[in-house]
């Protein structure tokens, strides 16, 4: 955690010298996330989980070059359905299929290009592309126990980093609509009775914003 805190404290004093040139942008965001985790190694089935993310996003782009940042406060759900009860180790506990729910403060710090001279077609629409690093804050997580009483089978992270890639579109300079997908670089889970057993976050987003 204390370097996800300072990267990002990093980011944002490279970032701010920035700003009195470029033309700040800012939007309500709100998506659907298909999550899935990705475990070190294969030994349960794992189902994809619907989730959702809302907040706020700011863009900075600089006139002229088609360029600027992307950047965020996100509530984002993520997780996924993991089959304990199909190994014995768990099962013995009375775990089954169980919702593994994170719920994640997410700030994203994204590299942007747009397309911005197309004739006056970009006044209609125009295509963006993005990228970049994703840091999250774990704020809660869901709590399940075995029938037989025991605790939690999982430990979580108190955060998270990711590295998303995306693309869209912005419609007559206010509604962007977009779709990325995001690999966490570090291990968010890890189970307490095997300790090797440990899974990063994958997501794939579709996100709606309008630009004030």
């Amino acid at each position: 955690m204390k370097r996800i805190a300072f990267a990002l404290m990093l980011a944002i004093a490279v970032l701010l010298p920035e700003a009195a040139a470029g033309q700040f942008r800012y939007a309500p965001v709100a998506g659907v996330n298909i999550n899935n985790l990705k475990f070190k190694q294969d030994i349960v089935p794992v189902e994809h989980a619907i989730g959702f993310q809302a907040g706020v996003q700011g863009e900075l782009m600089f006139p002229g070059i088609g360029f600027g940042i992307d950047f965020a406060v996100l509530y984002n759900m993520t997780g996924a359905k993991v089959d304990l009860g199909s190994r014995q180790i768990w099962a013995s506990s009375g775990f089954g299929n169980e919702n593994v729910a994170m719920h994640l403060i997410q700030i994203p710090l994204h590299l942007r290009f747009k397309w911005t001279r197309m004739n006056g077609l970009e006044d209609i629409i125009a295509p963006f592309v993005y990228g970049g690093p994703d840091f999250s804050i774990m704020a809660g997580h869901s709590g399940f126990k075995g029938n037989d009483g025991s605790g939690h089978p999982f430990k979580y992270a108190g955060g998270d980093l990711g590295l998303t890639a995306g693309g869209g579109f912005e419609l007559f300079r206010h509604w962007q609509l977009s779709v990325q997908y995001t690999w966490g670089m570090t291990y968010l889970v890890k189970t307490r009775k095997l300790d090797n057993f440990s899974a990063r976050n994958r997501q794939l987003s579709v996100r709606l914003a309008y630009m004030f």
